[in-house]
């Protein structure tokens, strides 16, 4: 699955970017393709269109991975750990926090030593560690559950459902409220339209394989006994199929 870059950032500029796209919303965004062709979760475009709303939402559409406001002032996720040194307040394109999701990204993701990002919480800041944190983090859902179940990519993304609304309970339970800023929307109404302008992208640029041709050909090997010598004829029969 790979994208035509040109078409694709052509099409975002449009929308949800309003015209204009700087070099690291650009940068930010290829990190994200670039991620997701080299490992992707699903032959469905919505669970790459809507991680990338999220990040757009999460970001203020900077689309680079990011620390949270205030790093975590007054929660207890903003505390330093006596063990590790480090402060796990929302980080990368999504906002990770927790220690133990931390952790469980280095479970999950195999980052290991130097890669950790429990240890080294701030390598939740390298762009593609942040983009696979991202995918798997949705696709298993291990930012929020209810007693229904994780909230998952595949819930609100599937042969029957098709909610971008709803499935902002994946990263938090804030679609109903309307920012200052939002002219009257709802955070999860926001998400939904940068979430159908990312998928009109990604359905425009996706590049379609070309079929491979398949040439039949006719093999007749011709042995002269007197000469003890063998002739190879090789020649294509009529007709080139798609294969």
């Amino acid at each position: 699955m790979l994208f035509d870059r040109d078409v694709f950032f052509d099409c975002v500029r449009e929308a949800p970017f309003d015209g204009s796209l700087n070099a690291l919303q650009v940068e930010g965004m290829s990190f994200i393709l670039d991620a997701w062709e080299a490992h992707p979760r699903s032959e469905d475009l919505r669970w790459l269109a809507y991680p990338l709303a999220t990040t757009a939402h999460e970001t203020g559409m900077e689309m680079q991975p990011i620390e949270e406001y205030g790093k975590g002032e007054g929660q207890e996720y903003g505390k330093v750990d006596p063990e590790t040194g480090c402060a796990y307040y929302g980080r990368g394109f999504v906002q990770l926090t927790w220690r133990e999701n931390y952790a469980r990204a280095d479970k999950e993701l195999h980052f290991e030593g130097p890669l950790s990002c429990e240890w080294y919480a701030d390598n939740a800041l390298d762009p593609l560690a942040a983009a696979e944190i991202m995918f798997q983090g949705m696709v298993e859902g291990w930012f929020r559950g209810d007693e229904d179940g994780r909230h998952t990519l595949e819930r609100y993304f599937n042969g029957q459902q098709n909610d971008p609304y709803g499935a902002r309970e994946i990263i938090n339970g804030d679609k109903s409220k309307v920012p200052s800023w939002s002219q009257g929307k709802s955070i999860g109404n926001l998400i939904v339209g940068y979430h159908n302008d990312f998928l009109r992208a990604l359905n425009e640029s996706l590049i379609v394989p070309t079929p491979k041709q398949v040439i039949t050909v006719s093999v007749t090997l011709t042995i002269d006994l007197a000469t003890k010598t063998a002739t190879w004829t090789v020649e294509p029969t009529e007709g080139i199929q798609d294969g």
